[in-house]
C-alpha cells in the first residue's frame, strides 16, 4: 500500500481532557455539563424500560473508575464516540456497499460509511478501506475469504469459463470447495504472542486452513526472520500472517513482505493491537505494515480508542473481494458503529493523537523499566510498543491466573498470558500482559507508571501459592488483606489525580 500523503491525529495529553479525547472546544473553554446532561437523560430513558440495565451501566462506570486498567486490548473511548453508537442509525439494514445496497432507503448510511472509509484511508495511507466488520475476528474472516476468492476462486472460475460460482457444475463446485479448504497459512505461534484468529484450531480460521506457526528465538524471545523464511520456503503457504497480541517488540514488515513475495504468498498483517501507534506515526517506515502488506486488518477499540469493531485495509487488487464481506461473512452492517468509527478516526487524524501514541510507548517503557529495576523478568527484556509481558512464574513463583487475581484485589486490572513454551499451559499461564493505552488516555506519564510498577511488584511479592489437598494450587493464592488494601488505596489515589470522564457527574 502507498504511504499516506497526510494523516494528522488527535488525543488527550492530560487528565483534564481524558474523557473527551478530541474536544472541538478552543483551549480553556469547556461545554460545562453537556456530557452529564446527555448521559443523565439517556440513563433516565433506559431506566424507564429496564431500570436494572441503567443501574448496571452506572456500576460499570464506577468499576472502571476504581481500577487501574492495564489490559492491553482495552481503552477509553470519548463521549462523542460512545454517543454516536446510541441512536436510530441502528435501525437500518444496509447489506452491500455505498451505492449498491440490497435494501432501499440507505442514502444516509451511504454517507456514514463513505466518511468512515475516507477517514481510514487518509489516516493509514491505504488504497482501500472497508469499515463494516463488527470485530477483529470478523475483519480477519473477511480478509481470509477475500484472499481465497482472489487467489483460488477467481482463477478457478476463469479456467472453467464460469462467471460466477453458481455457473459451476456440481462436480466443479465440489472440486473448488476442496481447493478452498486445503490452503496453507503461516502465522505467529500463540505462545510467542500470536492470536487465536491466525489459523488456530479453536477458532474458525483453524478449520479453514492448514496452519503452521513460526515462533521466537528461545534465548532472546525475538522474531527470527531467517527461520520464518525457512518455514515459508518449506511450506509454501498461500497466506503469511504477521501481527500479534502479546509480542512486546516491533516487526520489520518490509522483511516479512519480502519473505511472502519470495514464496508467492499473500502478505496479511493484523495490526489490531498497535493500530494506534501506526495512526500516530510512532511506527513508520519498515515498522508500518500498510505500505508493505496486501491486506491489513485492525480493530478500532484498542490503541485507536474507538468503538468495538473492525476495519480491513487493502490494495486495490483486493477491493472487489473485500467488498463482498457482507453477505459473504458478515451480517448487515452496523451503521451506528460505523458512525462511531468515523468519529474515532476523525479524532485520530488530529495532531494531538501523535503525542498520545508516543506517550503510550514511553509509558510502556517506563513500566518495563520500573518492573525490571525491581527484579522482575520481562519477555525480551522490555518493550518497543504498547505492551509488556511479565513472567510471573520466574519472577514471583506464581501462575498468571494467581497474579491476575491478586492484582485485581489491589485495584489493578490485567490479564494472564502465555509465554513461549509455557509450562502452565494456556489457561493458567506463566505470564501476565500489561498494556498502557488506557492509562495514557487518563493522562498518566512516566512517574506514575513507575508507581504502578511498584504497586504490581509489591502486591505480587506478597502473594503466595495456596495448597490444595496435598499439593500447590495453580489458581488459588494467599495475599494479606493489608497488602491488598494498600494497593487499592494507592490505585485509588492515582485515579483521583487522573479521573476517568471527569466531566461526567452521574
Amino acid at each position: 500500500m502507498p504511504a499516506s500523503s497526510a494523516a494528522a491525529s488527535s488525543a488527550p495529553a492530560s487528565s483534564a481532557s481524558a474523557a473527551s479525547p478530541a474536544s472541538p472546544q478552543p483551549e480553556g473553554v469547556r461545554s460545562e455539563g453537556n456530557e452529564t446532561i446527555a448521559y443523565r437523560a439517556a440513563l433516565q430513558v433506559i431506566a424507564g424500560s429496564e431500570p436494572s440495565i441503567a443501574q448496571f451501566i452506572v456500576e460499570e462506570l464506577a468499576a472502571q473508575r476504581r481500577q487501574l486498567k492495564l489490559i492491553a486490548s482495552e481503552n477509553y473511548a470519548s463521549p462523542a464516540v460512545l454517543l454516536a453508537m446510541g441512536n436510530w442509525l441502528s435501525d437500518k439494514y444496509a447489506e452491500g456497499v455505498p451505492g449498491r445496497r440490497m435494501y432501499a432507503g440507505c442514502e444516509v448510511v451511504d454517507k456514514v460509511e463513505t466518511l468512515a472509509a475516507e477517514h481510514a484511508r487518509e489516516l493509514f495511507g491505504a488504497e482501500f478501506a472497508y469499515v463494516q466488520p463488527h470485530s477483529g475476528i470478523d475483519a480477519n474472516l473477511v480478509a481470509y475469504w477475500a484472499i481465497l476468492a482472489n487467489r483460488v476462486e477467481a482463477p478457478y472460475l476463469e479456467a472453467a469459463s464460469a462467471g460466477h460460482v453458481n455457473d459451476l457444475t456440481d462436480e466443479d463446485w465440489a472440486d473448488l470447495r476442496r481447493k478452498l479448504g486445503s490452503q496453507r497459512m503461516l502465522g505467529m505461534s500463540l505462545d510467542a504472542g500470536g492470536h487465536l484468529t491466525h489459523g488456530f484450531r479453536p477458532n474458525i480460521s483453524g478449520k479453514m486452513f492448514e496452519q503452521s506457526s513460526y515462533g521466537v528465538d528461545a534465548a532472546s524471545g525475538l522474531l527470527d526472520y531467517d527461520e520464518v523464511a525457512r518455514l515459508a520456503r518449506e511450506l509454501r503457504p498461500l497466506i503469511l500472517v504477521a501481527g500479534y497480541s502479546a509480542y512486546p517488540r516491533r516487526i520489520d514488515f518490509a522483511r516479512m513482505a519480502q519473505i511472502a513475495a519470495d514464496v508467492g504468498a499473500t502478505f496479511m498483517v493484523d495490526m489490531a493491537h498497535f493500530a494506534g501507534l501506526v495512526a500516530g506515526k510512532v511506527l513508520t517506515g519498515d515498522h508500518d505494515p500498510v505500505p508493505h502488506a496486501d491486506v491489513v486488518t485492525t480493530t478500532t477499540h484498542k490503541s485507536l480508542r474507538g468503538p468495538r469493531g473492525g476495519i480491513v485495509l487493502a490494495t486495490a487488487a483486493y477491493r472487489e473481494q473485500v467488498e463482498r464481506g457482507c453477505p459473504m461473512v458478515l451480517g448487515g452492517p452496523l451503521a451506528h458503529v460505523m458512525a462511531a468509527k468515523a468519529v474515532a478516526l476523525a479524532e485520530a487524524r488530529r495532531p494531538a493523537f501523535g503525542d498520545y501514541a508516543q506517550a503510550i510507548v514511553d509509558n510502556a517503557r517506563a513500566l518495563a523499566d520500573g518492573l525490571s529495576r525491581r527484579g522482575a523478568r520481562l519477555l525480551t527484556g522490555g518493550t518497543d510498543n504498547h505492551l509488556v509481558v511479565l513472567d510471573v512464574a520466574a519472577s514471583y513463583g506464581l501462575t498468571g491466573r494467581q497474579a491476575e487475581s491478586a492484582l485485581l484485589d489491589a485495584g489493578v486490572v490485567t490479564n494472564r498470558n502465555s509465554i513461549p513454551a509455557d509450562p502452565n499451559g494456556a489457561w493458567y499461564t506463566s505470564g501476565i500482559r500489561l498494556g498502557t493505552p488506557a492509562l495514557t488516555t487518563l493522562g498518566l506519564r512516566a512517574a506514575e507508571l513507575d508507581e504502578v510498577a511498584d504497586i504490581i511488584d509489591t502486591t505480587l511479592r506478597a502473594t503466595t501459592v495456596a495448597t490444595v489437598g496435598t499439593g500447590p494450587s495453580r489458581a488459588r493464592y494467599e495475599l494479606d488483606g493489608s497488602v491488598a488494601d494498600a494497593g487499592r488505596r494507592r490505585s485509588a489515589e492515582l485515579l483521583s489525580r487522573f479521573p476517568l470522564y471527569p466531566e461526567l457527574q452521574l
